[in-house]
């Protein structure tokens, strides 16, 4: 399996942030997992895949119902 690498605007573009966004996600330490080769920033389409998959929740609230 092929696995593209996306620049910033299409990985934005992908879950509904501005690169800018993910340049402070990045900075933050939060958000998709990316690559850095020099000044050039990539995202794996699994990594995005991942990271959004660990972001579904089933409620909003932090207290866990028994």
């Amino acid at each position: 399996m092929e696995d593209r690498l996306l620049k910033a605007d299409q990985a934005g573009e992908w879950i509904g942030k501005s690169p800018a966004s993910l340049a402070q996600w990045r900075y933050l330490g939060i958000g998709p997992k990316f690559i850095k080769a020099g000044r050039t920033i990539r995202y794996r389409e699994s990594d995005i895949a991942a990271w959004l998959d660990a972001q579904t929740r089933q409620q909003t609230g932090g207290q866990v119902v028994a």
